[in-house]
Parts: structure tokens; sequence; C-alpha cells
């Protein structure tokens, strides 16, 4: 595990003599009295995501001031009572669910019920990755029923996946190639284009419900069955999935986040309780006020 700084708890461990485990509990307790102050009146903005906390299916959910670009809470879990608990978490540090205006976050069914109950008059923008990341999945379910049939498609999965762009001179003569052979997977990655067009160039919602509208017939009509169930998700998350022409908001911030989470996790090689991970997430990221301790140089 890491100290603020960079330094592993074994290394300070020998630098200063301590033991790790009184290490943990020193910085648990100047972590824990610092987060106590933070102030969080003014947070309208709130940015909300999982991430695993260690191998297998153990999670903690994030909630980040999208404004200040910091974390604010980490609670064990994944379901509505994390947002619950924030709730609970929020007047303890001057604020206020009624301050919150915007939410942006992925469409779990959990997330969406825990703030409709906790955060009722905050407007809910589902992250716009994650749905990408939906037709993504139904651009390969595509790919992978058609390969059964199509030998072309062996070992082609992640030129579907990227955009053109990111696509090698090689990689992209051979999509060019197999765009030509009228194949379902070609129908379903020109429809994603077309998706992710409309995120990136539409400047207006009215547009973008008529562009939204137009994209979920040629959907229905392309005769894809794995293309048609995302369709009928966007129609089912409607309003969340175009209030990001409004409000312009992303979890991009919270996933950055969670990037820098997974280093802590790779670098602790294991920690010694659910305490410790989520104090080592606010000494990271939670621009907490602590003391100074000289550390002797290596």
């Amino acid at each position: 595990m890491m100290i603020k700084g960079g330094m592993p708890f074994l290394e300070l461990e020998r630098v200063i003599g301590e033991y790790d485990n009184r290490l943990r509990r020193i910085i648990d307790h100047y972590v824990e009295k610092a987060y106590k102050e933070k102030n969080f009146s003014t947070v309208s903005q709130l940015g909300i995501d999982e991430t695993s906390s260690k191998k297998g299916h153990k999670y903690v959910t994030v909630f980040a001031d999208l404004d200040e670009r910091e974390i604010i809470y980490v609670t064990e879990g994944k379901d509505a009572s994390t947002i619950a608990r924030f709730a609970d978490e929020l007047p303890k540090h001057g604020g206020d669910v009624i301050n919150i205006t915007e939410i942006t976050m992925d469409m779990s069914t959990s997330f969406i019920k825990g703030a409709a109950n906790h955060m009722p008059d905050a407007e809910v923008t589902f992250d716009k990755f994650h749905v990408v990341k939906l037709l993504n999945e139904a651009v390969d379910k595509v790919r992978r029923n058609e390969s059964k049939q199509n030998p072309f498609l062996k070992g082609t999965r992640y030129l579907w996946l990227k955009n053109p762009k990111n696509l090698t001179k090689s990689q992209l003569e051979k999509l060019q190639s197999l765009e030509s052979e009228n194949l379902d997977s070609a129908k379903a990655y020109q429809l994603k284009l077309t998706f992710q067009d409309i995120y990136n160039h539409c400047d207006n919602a009215e547009k973008a419900e008529i562009l939204i509208d137009s994209w979920l017939k040629l959907a229905d009509e392309s005769g894809l069955e794995p293309i048609k169930d995302f369709a009928n998700t966007i129609r089912n998350h409607y309003d969340g999935i175009m209030r990001y022409f409004t409000s312009r908001i992303t979890s991009g911030i919270v996933e950055g986040l969670n990037s820098i989470i997974g280093k802590i996790k790779r670098v602790a090689r294991g920690y010694r309780n659910i305490r410790n991970f989520i104090n080592m997430i606010y000494l990271r990221k939670c621009k907490l006020m602590l003391p100074s301790f000289p550390v002797p140089s290596l």
C-alpha cells in the first residue's frame, strides 16, 4: 500500500522503524480526522460510479464533486443503500441533498432507485460513456453471432470496437475490406458511429431528440437483434440519456478517479480491510488538510 507521496508502507516501515499495521492505524486516524472537517456545502453536481475493491465481486461506490473534481464519499457495495448512506453523510459536512441539482451515473437500477428516493429534485444524466459501452457490447454480439457462419470475421473483434481514427493503417484497410462484404457486423458498426456522432457533434437538445428518434427507427429496421435490444434500452432510459444534451456532464471525471483507485489496489497488493482501502482513496483524492510528517529520504 502507498502513502501520499508514493512510498509503499513496507518501505516506510523499513525507513522509520515502525510496523506496517501501526502505520495504517496512524494514517486511518489522521485521514478520518481530516475528512470530518471537509465542507461539502457547495456540492451541486455529483458523479456516481462503482469500482471493484478487490478481486472477485467486491465493490465500493464512489461519489465525486464534479466541480471540484474530487472524491467526497466512498462506501462499500453498489446497491441503492450506498446513495442512502451518502445522503446521511452529506449533512455532517454542511451539505444538503437539496443543493444537488445534477447527477451523472450509469443505468444501474439500484442507482436509479437510490437517486429517486434520496435526491428526488436532482436531474439525472446517464453517462454517455456507459451508454456507448452498451452499444459496443451490442455490436460485438452481432459480430459473434455472424462469425459462426463467416470465417472472414475471425480475429476482427477490436476492429469493430474502435473508431476509425484509432485504427492502424492495416487495421483500417482490413475494416474497409470487410465493410464492402455487406456484413451484419458492418451495419452494426455504422449504426454505432452514427450514434456516437450525435453525442459528439449535436449542439442542442431539440436537434438531439430528432436525431436520436431517427436513429432508433434505423435500429429497429436493421433487423439486428442486439442493436434492437440496445434501442429498447435507450427508450427505457430516454429522459436520462437526453439530459446529457442539456447538462453536458459525464462520469469521465469519476472514471479518471477510478483509474487512480485501480493504481492504489495494484500497489497495495491487498489491504487489511475496507476501512484501510477507503481511507487510502480519501488520502489520494479527497483534498484533505493533513499535518505534515517529514519522512527521512532513502
